[in-house]
């Protein structure tokens, strides 16, 4: 209970109640019921030195009564053993999940985007159901209701309200993003002088393209119609926002849209943006460093640049040994593990114009190479995957087509495809092994480089910068794999988007555990503790929780 102040805008007069905050049976969510009108502030100044410090004391005295009269002895048998098959056996860990969804405040968030919206569900219930489920027991939102009853939460709406849900949810996906980084700022942390951007996509598994779902560059060289996803990070490793494209839209052409969103609506400052060379554009980079008039504050970038796709003058100085440097700053040895060495130049860029032309212009940037020898063994070891592969289809090329011939057929000579069909043709040519180009592959093994605006930044703190670069792959990783973002069984454009809008919350959620765990364990590791830990109701409100999840508690507790 709490002392509740209010002030009349009419007559100035200050009123006082006692009140306290009880969660409405129906619609889920918490309200002020007055427990004992005191009238106006004015009445007691005479009273009591302090009114109010006075009536907040009461308040406190009366809470702690309630408290005690709610106490009651309970004995239980502690020996007891209860039947693992138990239908009153329920989930708790979903706890930890809930803990986190709280502190982002997202139950205040759906409830108040709901508030006028006339719905007999309550949309908050049905996301953390969305959520939870996510990560201890991903399916289908079918999936997700049917096994509702595994929690001690009250969850009480249709399935067909959850997908009446999803539309609605769909309708604040940006809004909800933007809450959400700003709860993380407050609650966690967050630093966005680095910002990490990749994309990948998702596959459906259907024969017709609509408007979002187009057939393009599969990740995964499938022939389905994909939805493309480009996805910014912080440099904590925790996501900051994400936007669905059509999947026949190329990676590069999905940054602008994603980091404009970043540097207009989250507060960012200057920030440095880290991706992988099918970003770098131009364009792309002309945006960054503040070329169009629009942009004001200048940004930076450190991104991959191709070894092997690069100019002959480039990969001359690649090779040339003369400069490297170990990690110490001395001169490399010609045994060593690792060496970097950079330059700072002029390098021309093509940007298309406000008119639609194309321009040459200018930037200045430190470009730097590093070679490792686990990179090069790695690299070595996996061509010779493919070497065999390629000799496989020099020996029988029918097995294959432009899909499956996929890394190997660069090494074959005389191996042609038809355009349409994407098969094989045989052209009366004998195919063999492009020893040239294999050679070529060699010699750049283990090399890679970075191209920066940021030249007073040290070699190594540039190649560190990059490697972050890891999270953001990490984090599509999971969203696949441990999450169970696909198959997605909803087709509508809004349903899509609020299935990824869960998958998005849940991923934060996730990440957000293992940072308060050290970053200690996978994703794998929590969904499975918190899934393990379980308990039953005894008397009331008492729960006992089983022992053999005890131990599991040290990690649910974060």
């Amino acid at each position: 209970m709490f002392l509740k102040i209010t002030t009349s805008k009419d007559t100035g007069k200050t009123q006082l109640s006692i009140v306290k905050k009880v969660r409405d049976p129906v619609t889920r969510t918490p309200k002020d019921v007055v427990v004992q009108p005191l009238g106006y502030l004015e009445a007691y100044i005479d009273q009591y030195e302090d009114p109010i410090a006075h009536f907040r004391a009461v308040a406190r005295r009366m809470t702690e009564e309630e408290n005690s009269r709610r106490k009651a002895s309970l004995t239980l048998d502690m020996g007891e053993e209860l039947p693992m098959d138990s239908d009153s056996r329920k989930n708790v860990g979903y706890a930890a999940i809930l803990k986190i969804y709280h502190e982002l405040e997202l139950q205040r968030f759906f409830n108040n985007k709901a508030r006028h919206q006339g719905f007999k569900f309550n949309t908050n219930s049905i996301m953390q159901l969305l959520v939870a489920s996510r990560i201890l027991s991903p399916g289908s939102k079918k999936k997700a209701f049917e096994e509702k009853g595994r929690y001690f939460e009250r969850f009480n709406f249709s399935l067909a309200d959850v997908y009446r849900a999803l539309s609605h949810f769909a309708s604040v996906a940006e809004a909800s993003q933007r809450h959400i980084h700003e709860r993380i700022a407050a609650c966690y942390g967050s630093d966005t002088s680095v910002v990490y951007y990749d994309v990948t996509n998702f596959y459906f598994e259907i024969d017709q393209e609509d408007e979002l779902r187009k057939r393009g560059a599969s990740k995964e060289h499938r022939k389905d119609p994909i939805v493309q996803m480009g996805l910014a990070m912080d440099a904590n490793g925790i996501p900051l926002h994400y936007e669905l494209f059509p999947g026949n839209l190329p990676d590069k052409s999905t940054f602008r849209s994603v980091i404009g969103e970043v540097r207009r609506n989250y507060d960012t400052g200057r920030i440095i943006v880290v991706a992988d060379m099918g970003i770098i554009t131009g364009d792309n980079i002309y945006y960054l460093v503040g070329g169009e008039k629009r942009e004001k504050a200048r940004n930076g970038y450190v991104f991959s640049f191709s070894v092997r796709g690069g100019a002959d003058k480039f990969k001359e100085y690649v090779l040339d040994q003369s400069g490297y440097l170990d990690r110490s700053g001395k001169p490399a040895e010609a045994d060593a593990d690792f060496k970097m060495k950079s330059r700072v130049c002029a390098r021309e860029i093509n940007v298309t114009m406000q008119n639609g032309r194309t321009a040459k212009k200018t930037v200045y940037e430190k470009q730097v190479v590093f070679w490792g020898r686990k990179y090069a063994d790695k690299a070595k070891a996996d061509r010779e995957k493919v070497l065999l592969k390629a000799v496989s289809l020099i020996e029988d090329p029918g097995k294959y087509e432009r899909a499956t011939s996929y890394g190997a057929a660069k090494y074959v000579k005389n191996m042609e495809f038809d355009k349409e069909t994407r098969e094989i043709i045989d052209s009366g040519k004998k195919p063999f092994l492009d020893l040239d180009r294999i050679a070529h592959d060699e010699q750049l093994d283990g090399y890679y480089a970075i191209v920066t605006s940021e030249r007073d930044m040290p070699d190594a703190e540039i190649i560190d910068t990059y490697r972050g670069l890891w999270g953001i792959e990490e984090s599509f990783r999971i969203t696949k794999g441990n999450l169970e973002a696909r198959p997605i069984y909803v087709s509508r454009g809004e349903r899509i988007e609020a299935h990824f809008l869960s998958c998005f919350i849940t991923l934060v959620i996730m990440r957000i555990l293992q940072k308060q765990t050290g970053r200690r364990f996978s994703c794998a590791t929590i969904a499975d503790c918190l899934n393990r830990i379980s308990c039953t109701n005894e008397q009331g409100n008492a729960k006992k929780i089983h022992e053999n999840n005890v131990q599991l508690l040290g990690v649910a507790k974060h």
